[in-house]
């Protein structure tokens, strides 16, 4: 008998992965969480029944969301990581040297000691000694900070659940509040290719526009996300992404399997019908 693990990407397409057993299954107080190991993409981990990362792949995405904002701030030192319980963002963030602290806030701690044990792949650096973890809610968690941030990530699920305030403009206002004069926002920004998907990334970006002077989309490809097609927001007080040094950032030395100044660049260009999504948020 086969088995396999499928997740709707819209009520009319959907994607299957088949799983040579389940490795970890429960629910805990804000969501169920299971982990699945697969012979095309390894462990793979899924919240609520949704897609959270694959071992395969995840490196697209941790990449992404991390190494755009570092390479156009080489400043950057303090930094709130709101989310990321499977510890992919953090391990990319602890490469660079010059990063002084990361509070990394995340809801729910079953998360995180699930993925430290079928998932060290990502967990790996949760232990550093620059990282704080904070069990508690994001949104209740950045009101109480101004003026503390040079970077906030928000690598958070869909817009539903868990993640629901994480999508909101007092969030958004609260995040602009946190960071300090030269401080960059990126966040989880939905996929532009399935009408629900792209609903919720155009609610985003247009209450982020409310707060945030400079406000870009940049993109990526990962797998086994609905449509492949992913979006991650850029915004910030003062820093412009396609302005930066790529020679500084490859003096680093970082070895990356996604991410290189090159496409750091190319990300940001992109599609027509992208840009009529976001031309028209609503």
């Amino acid at each position: 008998m086969e088995l396999w693990f499928t997740e709707y990407h819209s009520k009319d397409a959907k994607m299957s992965i088949r799983t040579n057993k389940q490795l970890h299954s429960e629910q805990s107080e804000f969501q169920r969480i299971d982990v699945f190991e697969s012979p095309e993409f390894g462990r793979f981990l899924t919240l609520d029944g949704l897609m959270m990362l694959t071992e395969k792949d995840e490196f697209i995405y941790h990449e992404m969301i991390t190494h755009v904002a570092m390479a156009s701030a080489p400043e950057i030192k303090n930094i709130l990581v709101i989310g990321a319980g499977d510890g992919g963002t953090v391990r990319e963030l602890t490469r660079y040297d010059t990063i002084e602290h990361i509070d990394m806030v995340e809801i729910d701690e079953r998360v995180v000691e699930v993925c430290r044990e079928y998932l060290p792949q990502t967990a790996c650096k949760l232990d550093d000694p620059r990282v704080s973890l904070h069990f508690e809610d994001g949104l209740k968690y950045v009101r109480k900070k101004e003026n503390c941030y040079d970077l906030i990530i928000v690598d958070s699920t869909d817009p539903f659940g868990p993640g629901e305030g994480l999508f909101t403009s007092e969030f958004y206002g609260n995040c602009y509040n946190a960071l300090k004069e030269n401080g960059i926002l990126v966040n989880q920004h939905e996929s532009p290719y399935y009408a629900e998907d792209a609903k919720a990334m155009q609610r985003a970006h247009k209450r982020i526009k409310e707060f945030f002077p400079i406000c870009r989309v940049y993109q990526m490809h990962i797998p086994t996300y609905p449509s492949g097609h992913w979006l991650f927001g850029f915004a910030s007080k003062t820093v412009d992404p396609l302005d930066f040094d790529a020679d500084r950032w490859n003096s680093l030395g970082i070895k990356t399997r996604y991410y290189n100044t090159e496409l750091h660049k190319g990300c940001f260009a992109i599609p027509n019908y992208v840009k009529e999504l976001l031309d028209n948020a609503t």
